[in-house]
């Protein structure tokens, strides 16, 4: 039977408690939150399920080894000592990605090139031959943390960050990160259980990973590599097993998840990927104006968005968002808005108080996730409606 051993899940800021939830419905044991990561515990079948599936993930790293590093040759002793035989040999080209915290070591790239003479030195003295470093395709992605003196090595399971779902080949003007938008989904509340819009979509990808949330659809089921497809261990067979096993439990959601903008050029790669990731059954996109749409129904609506700002906007921002809030108010009740910005000033001229403010980064800026419940009307409306 495989054994099980402890990985970490890296997230961005605020998205711990979601990865977490993400990670017990997928059946991890020994779920901790910690900063920007969780961790948890399994074998090897769940690190690859962990990766094909989880939505708010950026990588999947299975630690190997640890120690305390008082200083660089502590450092580079670390990784001479360790036996890097059960998953390099001499033609294998590796990476080593290195993150320091504290006084000791205070430059990443310096910390990685110790690291990375300990090992090869290694190699050099046993063997007379070094395996060599590839900053593009490596064989095996070490990944390096040092907090203070203490040291943690692990193996990078995912590779590139797995906000590469694959399916993203038309990008607009600063699209919104994949792993971002599906936090956000999920933060918001959304179940996928009722009409979802995002009326100033982009690129499309807060509609198209409402629908993957929706139709259980695997995150990174369109991905073309994962990292751990070249470790000594890699099982193809238990991979496909895992693959089959989490396509069987796609559903077909009966709602409506629509996005629509204004810029034909947004429309046009909006329905690239759609159709890349064949969602092209459950995704309605249309050309229009925000400030021209009308909800269709009395239903209660899940309305999300990432209005344009810096180079995607076109005209004052703030009259954007007094647009936006009067939009919410005569054109929208019954409807879960959220919206998610950066600028704290123009968020002021919706002219609504907003009833959650969630703290998020998009990149380095600040941002908040702004919650505005829009009710079914005022009494007069109700009136004119029995009438």
């Amino acid at each position: 039977m495989e054994e099980n051993f402890k990985m970490v899940a890296k997230t961005f800021y605020g998205f711990e408690e979601i990865l977490a939830k993400e990670l017990q419905l997928l059946g991890a044991q020994k779920i901790k939150p910690g900063n920007r990561m969780v961790s948890f515990v399994g074998d090897l079948g769940f690190l690859y399920k962990a990766n094909l599936s989880l939505r708010t993930a950026l990588k999947i790293l299975k630690p190997i080894h640890t120690g305390r590093v008082a200083n660089e040759e502590a450092l580079y002793q670390l990784f001479y000592d360790f036996t890097w035989a059960d998953y390099l040999d001499v033609d294998s080209k590796f990476i080593i990605d290195s993150v320091v915290h504290g006084s000791i070591f205070t430059h990443s790239q310096f910390a990685s090139q110790k690291a990375k003479d300990g090992l090869v030195d290694q190699f050099r003295d046993r063997h007379n031959q070094r395996p060599n470093v590839d900053l593009n395709r490596p064989d095996l992605r070490i990944n390096l943390h040092i907090q203070e003196d203490f040291c943690t090595i692990s193996l990078d399971s995912s590779g590139a960050s797995l906000h590469h779902r694959g399916y993203r080949t038309a990008t607009n003007i600063a699209p919104l990160n994949e792993v971002l938008a599906a936090g956000l989904i999920q933060l918001s509340g959304w179940n996928g259980n009722t009409d979802f819009l995002d009326p100033m979509c982009g690129s499309g990808t807060l509609v198209i990973e409402a629908a993957m949330f929706a139709c259980n659809i695997p995150a990174n089921i369109n991905r073309k590599l994962f990292a751990f497809e070249k470790w000594t261990d890699w099982d193809a067979d238990l991979f496909e097993k895992i693959q089959e096993s989490q396509l069987k439990k796609i559903i077909n959601p009966s709602i409506q998840i629509k996005g629509s903008d204004k810029s034909p050029s947004a429309i046009e790669k909006a329905l690239i990927n759609i159709k890349n990731i064949n969602l092209n059954d459950f995704v309605t996109i249309e050309k229009k104006d925000f400030f021209q749409l009308e909800k269709e129904n009395t239903e209660p609506l899940h309305l999300l968005t990432n209005p344009p700002y810096g180079e995607r906007l076109d005209g004052d921002i703030n009259v954007l968002y007094q647009g936006i809030g009067d939009a919410f108010k005569q054109s929208f009740p019954n409807t879960h808005a959220w919206i998610i910005s950066s600028n704290m000033e123009a968020i002021k001229c919706i002219g609504l108080r907003p009833s959650r403010k969630i703290k998020l980064f998009n990149g380095k800026l600040e941002t908040k996730l702004m919650y505005y419940p829009i009710y079914k009307g005022t009494k007069r409306v109700h009136k004119l409606n029995k009438e």
